[in-house]
């Protein structure tokens, strides 16, 4: 859709059949429960962008948004307020939090990634209306830091949904949300729907969704509040760097590889070392990533 809408902005919104989604630079085994989403038939499936793993299924919605706008907190602030508005015109106290999230109260109700192309940023996420609980609580395996009480009960303490505030159907609620955003309509050729069922097939194999596994000798791990979760897996030989690949739910706004990746290479694992070569700044590459948070994410 990115690539073909000639508009400064659109905005869409869609439905799955019961499914997790994660992050492009996330580790399966890590975010999700395998056996539980192949006993109750719920698919996996992997994004591009950066982010976490989230449920969701038909009794919610996806909205994306896309804009030739290229400053990404800009563009997520736009998006984040977008749907804010929305919500608050429904009655509904409605705010944005942290790096991503809207929320009722205290509770979350939507969570957002972000993902860049050459002259186009996507924000996407969830909207949640009346999600399977017990299908959310079981697919995704978080990590001890974001866990806070197990079971649906304490999850849906900190969850919204949306069924619980508002007097609109899921379907009412979307044909409001459309009349509310939008005030024209774009219809995809049958050669741009084929092009990108083409496209479609890259995200459905094995290769994509599984990912290889990296070689590695150290795993180093962190919380870098306001960044996200990282695992950091790194290969050493005699004190340097050989290889390093880096997880998380974090959010990628630049190359990590060239940019970031390569310049550890063959240097020494160790802050002075890693500080000498690494840019003054590199939350152009991770969203507010601090290079002295970086360092120590590899060295503490």
């Amino acid at each position: 859709m990115a690539r073909y809408a000639a508009e400064n902005e659109c905005f869409f919104m869609w439905q799955v059949e019961p499914s997790v989604i994660f992050g492009r630079n996330q580790l399966i085994e890590n975010e999700v429960n395998l056996d539980f989403c192949s006993k109750h038939g719920i698919q996996m499936f992997r994004r591009k962008s950066g982010g976490g793993c989230v449920y969701a299924d038909k009794r919610n919605v996806m909205f994306s948004y896309i804009t030739s706008e290229e400053q990404v907190g800009f563009t997520f602030n736009r998006y984040i307020n977008m749907v804010v508005t929305v919500l608050r015109r429904l009655g509904v106290d409605a705010s944005a939090s942290g790096r991503n999230d809207v929320m009722i109260g205290n509770r979350k109700v939507s969570g957002n990634a972000f993902y860049r192309l050459t002259g186009r940023s996507i924000v996407h996420g969830t909207m949640l209306y009346d999600t399977d609980m017990v299908n959310m609580v079981g697919a995704i395996t978080p990590s001890d830091a974001k866990l806070l009480s197990k079971g649906v009960a304490s999850v849906y303490q900190r969850v919204a949904l949306l069924k619980d505030y508002i007097r609109l159907s899921l379907e009412d609620f979307k044909i409001y949300v459309r009349q509310t955003l939008c005030d024209d309509e774009l219809m995809l050729t049958d050669e741009q729907v084929r092009e990108i069922e083409q496209m479609e097939e890259d995200y459905l194999s094995d290769e994509f969704i599984y990912g290889k596994n990296p070689r590695y000798t150290l795993v180093k791990r962190r919380r870098i509040e306001n960044v996200g979760d990282f695992e950091a897996r790194i290969e050493v030989k005699n004190g340097i760097i050989k290889s390093l690949n880096l997880m998380g739910d974090y959010f990628l706004v630049g190359d990590l590889d060239k940019g970031l990746l390569r310049k550890l290479i063959d240097v020494p694992l160790e802050h002075a070392a890693l500080r000498r070569v690494l840019p003054d700044r590199i939350d152009n590459i991770i969203m507010n990533l601090m290079t002295e948070d970086f360092i120590l994410l590899l060295t503490d």
